[in-house]
């Protein structure tokens, strides 16, 4: 008996010293859908059952997303008696593997959410005390993803805790992708990376474009535009890349509060700056317009091309705010987005003009040498060459999204 203890004290220690975020995960910046910008804690086994039969029936899947995350609210309120997390008992009746298992025959993958504190942000059962008891639970039933926030913390430092669920995860021996959800405040992009695949770089946002003022939300979420302020983004783009993301949380495309060309603008921001394309919208409501925007593979191969290089900020010509990003086999991706409440015009002069990534090196001059054709990527045509100005009529919050062809 005291050999056998020595030993499973000897390989926990082993497990624990060599523990690391599980590898070849997000090697492209993650696709998927999660419970909470639409349901909250409103949450049962049929909704995500339902989410998952229409990420195949839609082209959802087809179109890159795999992830299904439960976010806050899926356990009971209180731990059983060995401290083991429960399954709410009404929304989840049949459990949580059964959940998994479904998702899981649809060819997706599936994610569960908690937090590092004594309770989550909704105030159910948190990980503090239960890391390694958790993590095990959450192997058990089949998880492939964690979202890890960071409520009710007292005295926690952010990169130990996550860390000490990282190791945890590991120590379950199944391939976890480990989203650190501490909202940026203690810059994430600085020491994530050997410990979460994804990290947020910002506050939780808010089905707006603009100022969140004018939303009567009472906890402020953020809005698109102040999300694409923050930090700015431009400073941190620097720390990311295969493997490690910085996260502008989940996607409000397709809720109340956006309208159509707000839509649109989002969704391009997002995959030019690489942030995870998390759908956060009712799937079984979604209009045809915003199924197209979710499914449009131009854009969503901006996010996912393999250079990883997230865009950047080129240049702010009145009301438009111009976003440039370098793609693998050497094109580029241009945004031009109307940030103001009213239309906006734009002759844009390419001759003369450099594009130049003072960070990872990449750089194209236009000149009567070097002519690209031009491709409205939500038009889907090409709209046409670098060798003539282009004229942009926008309107309010509306963009022009490119790919600049070789």
């Amino acid at each position: 008996m005291k050999k056998l203890f020595l030993f499973f004290a000897v390989l926990l220690a082993t497990s624990v010293l060599f523990a690391q975020k599980a590898e070849n995960l997000a090697l492209t910046p993650p696709m998927g859908w999660n419970s909470w910008n639409t349901f909250g804690v409103e949450i049962n086994e049929q909704l995500i059952k339902d989410i998952a039969d229409i990420f195949v029936s839609t082209g959802l899947k087809e179109a890159g997303y795999e992830y299904v995350v439960l976010d806050d609210g899926w356990m009971d309120m209180q731990r059983d008696a060995h401290g083991n997390l429960l399954p709410h008992p009404v929304k989840f009746p049949n459990g949580i593997k059964a959940v998994a298992d479904y998702v899981h025959s649809k060819g997706l993958k599936f994610g569960l959410y908690n937090c590092a504190g004594s309770k989550t942000c909704a105030g159910y059962p948190g990980s503090r005390g239960h890391e390694y008891q958790d993590a095990a639970k959450y192997a058990e039933w089949g998880a492939d993803f964690l979202k890890y926030d960071w409520c009710n913390t007292e005295k926690l430092t952010t990169e130990g805790a996550y860390m000490t669920m990282r190791d945890a995860l590991y120590a379950t021996g199944r391939p976890f992708l480990f989203s650190i959800c501490e909202w940026g405040g203690t810059s994430p992009w600085l020491w994530a990376a050997p410990i979460g695949h994804i990290w947020r770089s910002t506050g939780d946002i808010g089905p707006h474009f603009g100022d969140f003022k004018k939303n009567p939300n009472s906890w402020n979420p953020m809005s698109v535009l102040e999300i694409i302020d923050k930090n700015p983004q431009n400073e941190v783009r620097k720390y990311a890349g295969a493997g490690h993301w910085n996260d502008m949380d989940m996607l409000e495309v397709g809720n109340e509060g956006l309208d159509l060309y707000e839509n649109q603008s989002h969704f391009a921001l997002w995959a030019m700056l690489n942030s995870p394309l998390m759908l956060g919208n009712d799937l079984r409501e979604m209009t045809k317009e915003t199924l197209a925007i979710l499914t449009n593979k131009d854009i969503i191969s901006l996010n996912q091309d393999k250079l990883g290089i997230q865009g950047f900020i080129y240049a702010q010509e009145g009301a438009v705010q111009i976003f440039v990003k370098p793609l693998a086999n050497g094109e580029w991706a241009v945004q031009f987005l109307n940030r103001s409440e009213n239309p906006a015009e734009l002759t844009f002069d390419w001759n003369g003009k450099t594009f130049k990534d003072e960070i990872f090196g990449y750089e194209i001059a236009f000149s009567k040498d070097n002519v690209r054709k031009i491709k409205d990527l939500y038009l889907g045509k090409e709209i046409g060459k670098t060798s003539s100005p282009t004229k942009i009529k926008l309107a309010k919050h509306q963009s022009l999204v490119v790919r600049l062809l070789k």
